[in-house]
């Protein structure tokens, strides 16, 4: 039996790795659909050959599933066999001498500076109460100003706000921790957030009885935070105020912001890896790709003698 195969490399690769909780969702997700597509198919994990990886991956390419996607999956199922050949599960690799489609090379979007200086205003105005008003804003300013991820900002703990910090303690992905400062706006936003949240838990305690949350931005659903996807549909509404394309406009388009300015400000390249908590600083460089591709434009579009070639 094969069933248990999945949650042993989970709980092994948690252990070994300190995965992040989103990343072993991810990988739980994609050797289910591998294994459901095995057992339709009459196989099972332990009899797969490299003949049904790959042919399992052509059905993806045919289902149209983005190139990001498709080396994803395959990235989790390399990854599984190689667990189950070194532990012993089975004698041989399948997946070893697979090749992935590899990525995308789309650069990721970005906003200029004068859209995001409109998201921001239009979050302290975007709301049904002033609560509401002020998280907004907190919520805008602390993305930009950090390049948080989105997971980063709404499981942040009310204790790693406390005391008007110039500097805020960020638990990132495999539980790793770094420090990004922030600027004068956001320290304001959050002074005036943190003021009126806590006047807020202390009057529901007093109703109810309950203890305060311990989440900066807390929310009475099951996760006791703003979810990600709440705070995605909130940051399309803020651009709809703000006059700016929602189609442009998600949680991650203003870290792609925040580490694009950095750049075109004069920051350095390992300097931006810190703040973004990459692990790779090839994974950074992508932002030069976009400085690159900005100032060509620049170029093309304002250069007396483009102008002529183009007319």
């Amino acid at each position: 039996m094969t069933t248990h195969w999945i949650s042993t490399f989970l709980d092994a690769h948690a252990a070994e790795l300190n995965a992040a909780r989103n990343t072993q969702l991810a990988y739980g997700r994609d050797l289910s659909d591998f294994e459901a597509y095995l057992t339709a198919k009459g196989s099972d994990l332990a009899k797969a050959n490299k003949e049904e990886i790959e042919a399992y991956l052509t059905g993806l390419e045919a289902a149209g599933l983005a190139r990001a996607t498709r080396a994803r999956r395959l990235s989790s199922i390399k990854q599984f066999y190689r667990f189950a050949y070194e532990d012993g599960l089975r004698a041989d690799n399948p997946a070893d001498l697979i090749k992935g489609p590899g990525r995308d090379k789309s650069l990721p979007k970005t906003l200029s500076e004068a859209e995001v200086d409109h998201l921001l205003t239009a979050a302290e105005t975007h709301g049904r109460s002033p609560g509401d008003r002020l998280r907004n804003a907190a919520m805008m300013q602390l993305l930009y100003a950090t390049g948080m991820r989105v997971s980063e900002l709404v499981t942040l703990p009310v204790a790693a706000a406390r005391g008007d910090p110039a500097l805020l303690l960020i638990r990132g992905k495999g539980d790793k921790e770094r420090m990004v400062p922030l600027s004068p706006p956001a320290r304001a936003a959050l002074a005036a957030w943190l003021d009126h949240r806590d006047a807020e838990e202390a009057r529901k305690g007093a109703e109810t009885g309950t203890p305060p949350s311990r989440f900066l931005f807390p929310s009475r659903g099951k996760s006791g935070h703003m979810t990600r996807a709440r705070f995605y549909l909130l940051v399309k509404d803020i651009a709809v105020a703000a006059g700016v394309s929602p189609a442009k406009v998600t949680p991650h388009t203003l870290r792609h912001a925040f580490a694009t300015h950095l750049l075109a400000g004069g920051a350095d390249l390992r300097s931006i890896q810190t703040l973004l908590g990459h692990a790779d600083i090839s994974t950074t460089e992508i932002y030069t790709h976009i400085l690159d591709e900005r100032l060509k434009s620049l170029v093309l579009d304002h250069h007396p003698l483009a102008r002529e070639e183009n007319g």
